[in-house]
């Protein structure tokens, strides 16, 4: 696919220049169904079993990807003399017939990836050696041996890349791209490919070379001065020794990582290198072990064995490395190693770095120094070893001068070095996670004993970013955030941080604006978040709430994490508030909503815009039974009106049948009686009566 890319970008500058002029891209369905805009016919995915005859004959790219075309014959051409780039990627081709170029000579692109050439691969060379302005060439994934590809690429000696990922080579030597001497790029990734001998020696212009994911066991001699980009990751390296040459190196990017590198890479003396990646291997250092025990002088002798000519080297564990320079490096990567501690020095060589990983190794100690400088350095990564102490020259001067991100997340560090973020004028992120410390409290007044060992971050005016996850803060008061102006803060999994109120979060109330209080115990009663007009974020997940929040009504979230609580219901009229009017995304999952209540649930179905990512997952309860919102039955429907009606008026309701029939027997006693009543009360009045 990636040969695809000069032809794609192309057709996007056209389309670009056209609109951006004023002219109307016109776009047209010539025959076959192929869209035609300019100069570039697309036929992909027609389901055409050959090239169609009748297209525009000053076709310069035609794209002909995931069709059915089995042969390109002598005459699929003929039509397109001034076709540039071709493209038949994802189809069935067996066979490109030894004339199918004669009349596409000025042919520079051309994409046969994921097809089926090795079937006929001598009569498909011989058709490609027809074109003599080809460019680029992308075989991948086309079941092709090393012998199969030095038959293809034997007469094209104008290719400057060439593709041959994704088959089945093995070993390569000296013969294979012999003739390929315009090279600047080859890509030979996911091959069976464990021994190369010689294979790249005369492609004098080479400049770009991925070997990533083969079985290569080792690299030793490497001598290709010419080379600004090597990818070797996820081999199974153990050794990686450049020749011993004082040569300039053009070397720029080397990737070694996910392999079973032993030692850190013998590396050129002389190089341009700025991106070393070591990441996932089975490095360390060796001069000195923990036992106490010294390697220094100790030396490994390689065998190299050529033909009838054998060569040892000799190379020390450690002191080899001194001989490199690392002048120029900015990025360094030997995260998930087994480094147990940096040599003396090994820092000092890199003035340049400002990119330095070495999260997941075995670190017991990190100390910054002014021998040490690193003055240059915007990103270090030490999270996930075991640092128990983290030590630094505070007053020394130009420490970190440029650090913006320090992670130190997962380790046993109890505090830091008084001060370490003095000279930090930079920094932005802090992640402290995974630790067992304390922030510090107001300053001591006079007089006062000193507190217990904490971290001490007020002041740090260009912190943005802090995460305290996992640290086990403890009833948190106080001023902590004193002249900061985080913007996110990550305070989950400290269950017992929040016995108090919310006030020591105050100095943040302006500017905080993604907050996490994950799995902090929290309860209804101590929340009041209307001081955070600002908050856009809030993570309330996994706590202990019985109640919805009622301060969060006023803030314009956009997300919100209820998720884990005990929620039985949300408000009612929660899609009417500010809260309800600004939520983009709510996560709701595991709480013991109540069948019958709801409305809630109805009224943010309806909000446009709102998702629920884990809207799937919501459940709620009735009668002991576990059911989804989204398809309650009618019966359960039903049960939940009766349960949910006014009492008042069932009372009424109740009542009404039992008034009436009294009022109805009043009514028939009152008529049977009525002459009887009427002359007793007469009689009692000495009314004569008219009858």
């Amino acid at each position: 696919m990636e040969a695809l890319l000069p032809g794609l970008s192309l057709l996007l500058v056209l389309l670009a220049v056209g609109w951006g002029s004023g002219a109307v891209a016109a776009w047209a369905t010539p025959p076959g169904s192929c869209e035609l805009v300019q100069s570039t016919t697309d036929c992909t995915g027609r389901w055409l079993s050959s090239i169609p005859g009748n297209l525009q004959g000053d076709t310069e790219e035609l794209l002909l990807d995931d069709n059915t075309i089995h042969v390109l014959g002598n005459a699929s051409l003929l039509s397109y003399h001034q076709l540039r780039r071709l493209s038949l990627t994802k189809n069935r081709l067996e066979l490109i017939e030894p004339g199918a170029f004669l009349r596409s000579q000025g042919l520079h692109m051309l994409s046969l990836a994921d097809n089926l050439l090795f079937t006929n691969y001598s009569l498909t060379a011989a058709a490609l050696s027809a074109l003599p302005a080809l460019r680029t060439l992308d075989l991948s994934g086309n079941r092709l041996t090393e012998d199969m590809v030095s038959v293809l690429v034997w007469n094209l000696s104008s290719l400057e890349s060439l593709s041959v990922a994704r088959n089945l080579i093995m070993r390569l030597d000296s013969s294979v791209f012999m003739n390929l001497t315009q090279l600047l790029e080859l890509n030979l990734e996911k091959n069976y490919i464990f021994e190369i001998d010689q294979a790249f020696e005369g492609l004098q212009r080479l400049q770009k070379l991925n070997v990533a994911y083969n079985y290569l066991p080792c690299v030793v001699e490497f001598g290709l001065t010419q080379l600004r980009v090597l990818n070797v990751s996820n081999n199974v390296i153990e050794w990686f020794l450049a020749l011993e040459s004082d040569d300039l190196f053009e070397l720029e990017v080397l990737d070694l990582s996910h392999n079973r590198l032993l030692f850190f890479p013998v590396l050129p003396r002389q190089s341009k290198l700025h991106s070393l990646l070591l990441k996932d291997n089975e490095m360390s250092f060796y001069q000195r072990l923990p036992n106490g025990t010294s390697l220094a002088d100790v030396t490994v002798q390689f065998l190299l064995i050529d033909g009838n000519s054998t060569n040892v080297t000799t190379v020390s564990l450690w002191d080899e490395i001194c001989h490199s320079n690392l002048s120029s490096l900015r990025l360094l990567d030997m995260s998930q190693n087994q480094v147990w501690y940096l040599p003396e020095g090994f820092l000092a060589q890199m003035p340049s770095l400002t990119h330095l990983k070495l999260n997941q190794n075995c670190l017991e100690t990190f100390h910054l120094s002014e021998g040490d400088p690193l003055a240059l350095l915007t990103e270090l990564d030490l999270s996930q070893n075991q640092l128990a102490e983290l030590g630094a020259e505070v007053g020394a001067g130009d420490i970190l001068p440029n650090l913006q991100l320090f992670n130190l997340s997962t380790n046993r560090l109890q505090v830091l070095p008084p001060g370490v973020f003095t000279y930090t004028r930079k920094i932005t992120t802090v992640d402290l996670s995974r630790n067992r410390v304390d922030l510090c409290p107001q300053p001591a007044t006079a007089g006062e004993a000193e507190g217990p060992p904490c971290v001490d971050i007020r002041g740090i005016k260009t912190l943005t970013h802090l995460s305290l996850a996992g640290c086990g803060l403890r009833g948190l008061g106080g001023h902590p955030f004193q002249g900061t102006s985080l913007m996110h803060l990550d305070l989950s999994d400290n269950h017992q941080a929040l016995s108090r109120d919310l006030g020591w979060l105050q100095d943040l109330a302006l500017t905080l604006q993604v907050l996490s209080l994950r799995n902090t115990n929290l309860s209804s009663i101590m929340v009041d978040f209307s001081a955070f007009n600002s908050l856009v974020r809030l993570d309330l997940s996994g706590n202990s709430l019985t109640v919805f929040p009622t301060s969060l009504g006023i803030l314009k979230l956009r997300s919100l994490d209820l998720r884990d609580n005990c929620l039985p219901a949300l408000p009612p009229d929660i899609t009417r508030t500010l809260l309800g009017r600004s939520l983009r995304e709510v996560y709701l999952s595991r709480n013991p909503y109540n069948c019958c209540t709801l409305g809630w649930w109805d009224s943010l179905q309806q909000v446009e815009g709102l998702q629920v990512p884990d809207g799937q997952e919501v459940t709620c309860s009735y009668a002991s039974r576990t059911l989804s919102p989204r398809a309650l039955a009618e019966p359960v429907l039903r049960s939940c009106r009766w349960q949910t009606a006014d009492l008042a008026l069932l009372y009424l309701v109740l009542a009404l049948p039992t008034c009436l029939t009294l009022l109805v027997a009043v009514a028939i006693v009152f008529l049977t009686l009525k002459q009887k009543l009427l002359k007793m009360v007469k009689s009692r009045c000495g009314v004569s009566s008219p009858y």
